[in-house]
Formats: structure tokens, sequence, C-alpha cells
């Protein structure tokens, strides 16, 4: 199987009509100028640089903004700067984001033109009352139509969602999560929600207004929803926003971040939850008081069975009193696992039967 690469160029608010509560691409991206086609063009040709002859699957993304708001002719300008990689035969395929009112059928059969294989779509929520709240500019319906012409016309289509917004609840992050998965996206990104300086969000955050999610409750509902998508086969592809010098530690020097559920390892938070409740409930299936139990899983899966920090491994031991032993065996199926009992605790006592005090 090939490796997969994404080229990220970003056009923070290129095309976007309005401005979301939360929004402040230009923090978010790190990037204060706008894109042309010669930047483009030297991002694409440093990835690939970097990529070198290996045997990849190289994709060219448009991130930020809302790349199909755009002037047509900014739009294919830079869909042209990618598409000519496409015609080397040095990348395969092209992925733009975009906002769900702003796709219609001129629109599609241009991104068809260039090859543009992906379309995600900023959702956000499903509810309209809190699409309303963010100042989002769009409907559920609309959200609903464009998925299906997408779909329909041979797109692979994506979306992405937030946890957090303003008067938005975990019963309505579960009932977006429900919403979206009856219009079969092939992948999510879930994005819990970061007060970033200079948006109106940070202004409503400092009068009291908003209140933030906590770390702890952002990670119990993002397992909940990759529970829910999982199961319907739809790839989390990210959980959190990436970590850069701009989004950071709300309390280093460089952070865009005000405040909010920021982690460096958000993903690795929800993963390693979501493997901490499973093991947990094999063990509470045997009918024995285990004292010693061996996981075995495919080395993919190892950190994320360890916890951040080995979080895992000692909350079992501080909760539980189960020592674990982790192995790895590429036989084993990703987000799989095995599990043996080593020792009971009858085993444990019989072992130290006749030890003085």
């Amino acid at each position: 199987m090939k490796k997969q690469y994404i080229i990220p160029i970003f056009v923070p608010h290129l095309g976007c009509p309005n401005d979301c509560i939360f929004c402040n691409q230009k923090s978010i991206s790190g990037q204060k100028s706008q894109m042309t086609k010669e930047k483009a063009k030297e991002i694409i040709e440093e990835h690939l640089k970097s990529i070198g002859n290996e045997d990849a699957e190289i994709e060219v993304a448009f991130f930020g903004g809302s790349f199909t708001a755009i002037e047509k002719e900014k739009q294919e300008e830079l869909l042209q700067v990618a598409y000519e990689y496409i015609e080397q035969g040095k990348v395969e395929s092209i992925r733009i984001s975009t906002r769900p009112d702003c796709i219609d059928k001129e629109t599609l059969k241009r991104l068809k033109k260039y090859k543009v294989k992906t379309i995600e779509l900023g959702v956000q929520s499903a509810n309209n009352y809190i699409l309303d709240r963010a100042n989002r500019g769009h409907t559920f319906k609309d959200v609903k139509k464009a998925s299906k012409m997408i779909r329909w016309n041979g797109f692979k289509l994506g979306h992405q969602m937030m946890v957090g917004l303003p008067d938005s609840t975990r019963i309505d992050e579960i009932n977006t999560a429900k919403a979206l998965i009856k219009l079969k996206p092939k992948m999510m990104r879930i994005y819990p929600v970061l007060v970033v300086k200079n948006t109106k969000l940070e202004k409503e955050f400092k009068e009291g207004v908003y209140e933030p999610l906590p770390l702890v409750q952002a990670v119990e509902t993002c397992k909940e929803l990759v529970s829910m998508f999982s199961r319907k086969n739809i790839d989390v592809i990210r959980i959190g926003l990436q970590s850069t010098d701009e989004i950071s530690d709300p309390n280093g020097k460089n952070s865009e971040v005000v405040a909010g559920p920021y982690h460096p390892a958000f993903r690795q938070l929800v993963e390693a939850g979501l493997w901490y409740d499973a093991i947990v409930a094999k063990i509470k299936k045997l009918n024995v008081k285990v004292k010693e139990v061996e996981v075995t899983v495919n080395p993919i899966d190892i950190n994320n069975v360890i916890g951040h920090k080995k979080e895992n491994v000692l909350k079992l031991k501080s909760v539980y009193d189960v020592d674990l032993i982790l192995k790895q065996d590429e036989a084993v199926k990703q987000g799989k696992s095995k599990l043996e009992i080593i020792k009971t605790y009858d085993d444990f006592i019989e072992e130290n039967k006749y030890t003085k005090v």
C-alpha cells in the first residue's frame, strides 16, 4: 500500500463571506499574507523535494477559507498550479475545503475539470440555532444539499464538526454526528473549540459570556463521537487542531490560543481513552478477579494502548490494581487486541501465602 502525503496550501479567509465567531484563519494557519500561484508552486516544490523518490500517493490540499467562494479566476489560477503536477505524474489528486452554501453544479463541474478528488465541508453543527449563534451564515439544509450533490457527482465527501460551540451541549454534538452519518461522508475532522485571539469568541470569553469546555469533557465527548463514526466505517482523519507555534499552550509566549481544551497530543488522549475503556470492559467480562493481564496489539496501536505519559498503565494499576503487560504482533488487526490472564488474585494470594509480615 502506498504511503499517503498531503501537501497543505492555506488560503486564510480567502473567499469567506463572513467571520465565524470562533475563527481567525490567519492565526490558525500562521500565515498572514494571501496565497498566490507563485507561493503555491513554491510550497508544492518544497514538499516534493522532501518526499523524494518514495512510492507515495500525493495530494495537494487547499485548506482554510472557503475555496469555492473565491472568485472563479482565483480558484482556477490555484487549481491550475496543482493540476500541472497531476499532468506531470508527480501528484495524484487535489482536495479542497469549503462552505456548504458555496457548492453548486457549475462549481462541481469546475472542480472535476481540475481532477479534484475530495471536498470537505465545514459543517460544525446540525443545529440551526447553534450555527446562527456562531455566525456561520448557512443552515443545515445547505449541508444536506451540498453533501448529496458532492457524492452524486463522484467526489469523496468529508465533513468537519466542532465540539464546544457557544450554547452547544454534548447532546447537540451527538445529534450532529448522527445527522452527518446519514449523509454518508467518507471522512471526518473533529475540532474542539479553542478561544483564539482577535475573534468574537475571545470577546465573549473575556466578558464571561462564553466558557470553553474543560479538557477532560472535550476528550470524553470526542471519544463518543469517534466511536460513532468508527462503527459506520467513517475515517476520523483529525481530532483537534494541529499544534503549531501559534496553536499551542495558552501560556506560551507566541500562542494565539487564549483558552480552551488545548493539548499537544489531543488525538492521543482520545484514542488512548478508547483503548482504556475497551481493556477495562474486557477485564470486567472475565469471571475472575484479575491481578495481571497481557494485552497483544498491532505495533501501530501500542502508544495509544500505553496512553500519554503511560496514563493507561498507571490508571489500571491505581484504579483496579491490575498490572498491564503489553505485547506487539503485526498479525493482530489494527484497532483489535488479544487479552490473556497472566495472574489472578487467587494466584497472587497463593504465591504470598507463606510470606512473613
